[in-house]
């Protein structure tokens, strides 16, 4: 099953898509080459290929919390326009029927989280009808950082046009927004007794992270805090797509170090295999200590 409890709180994983994305020296262009034959015993097959393929998965968190079903990023989306990605132009995946087998129908979601605004993690806050974008979650308020929502409106940021996230505003954002569904925060946002969002800038001005506290058990939902387990044991190294590498390596370093400080489980947006993971101070970087119950992909 892919689903457990971490105190009150239900968790359910919810795949869009999993594979290779990138070779590791593009997608890490200052990690070390020998780190990834260091450490390849803990990375093949689920995060690393035998051809040095980086392997990520598209996924939602699903969470049954305080009574309300949340639903924690949405993927890249079906028929979206992505020129810059060729596996994600117009795409056609399984979702909403994995999410169908969940038990979680679109009209039943209370609350949406996008832990910040990339192609990847907001692509099914609509979905195509009648040839207009409608939000996916009818009856859902989105939440979603400030900081990124004017970071990636092109009508106030022309320095964004092109690239990966080409066309994701008015597709994916602008759509939920019109319709009256977004609610905007900065710094911290309560979500519910439980739940908390906080602020992580560095791979965007507005990722976030949500932290669950509920009977006991901790965990750190972490969004693109990492986007590969050879960050856990060598944190300083950025993902290509970090918009101010130096901010996310700190940002990095702060919650590995108070998630390995609680115990707590990270459950990061992109991580194949089992998904998440639990992790210890070694010195001045990190290591793996368990992974948790979700059968592998």
């Amino acid at each position: 099953m892919n689903e457990i409890a971490l105190g009150d709180v239900t968790v359910i994983r919810v795949e869009e898509t999993h594979g290779p994305i990138m070779p590791a020296g593009a997608f890490f262009p200052t990690m070390p080459a020998e780190a990834w034959q260091e450490h390849r015993e803990t990375l093949a097959p689920d995060h690393l290929g035998g051809d040095d393929m980086v392997h990520v998965a598209m996924q939602s968190w699903v969470l049954r919390s305080d009574g309300r079903t949340i639903v924690i990023d949405t993927g890249v989306g079906n028929d979206k326009n992505r020129p810059a990605v060729e596996a994600w132009h117009r795409q056609q995946s399984g979702y909403l029927d994995r999410l169908a087998a969940a038990g979680v129908r679109p009209e039943d979601v209370d609350l949406v989280i996008n832990t910040h605004l990339h192609v990847d993690h907001v692509g099914w806050n609509t979905r195509l009808v009648d040839g207009a974008w409608v939000p996916t979650f009818p009856n859902a308020t989105y939440l979603m950082p400030e900081a990124d929502f004017h970071h990636w409106n092109p009508a106030t940021n022309t320095a964004i046009a092109g690239g990966v996230n080409e066309h994701v505003y008015e597709d994916s954002v602008a759509p939920v927004h019109q319709a009256g569904q977004v609610k905007l925060w900065s710094g911290e946002h309560v979500v519910d007794a439980g739940l908390t969002l906080r602020a992580a800038p560095g791979h965007t001005p507005g990722s976030s992270v949500v932290v669950l506290r509920s009977g006991g058990e901790q965990a750190l939902f972490a969004g693109d805090l990492m986007h590969t387990p050879l960050q856990v044991m060598h944190p300083g190294h950025d993902s290509c797509f970090c918009e101010d590498p130096a901010q996310a390596q700190a940002t990095r370093r702060r919650l590995l170090g108070w998630a390995a400080d609680n115990r707590a489980l990270v459950l990061p947006a992109h991580f194949s295999g089992h998904s998440a993971l639990e992790v210890e101070r070694r010195g001045d970087v990190f290591g793996i200590t368990r992974w948790a119950g979700f059968p592998r992909y």
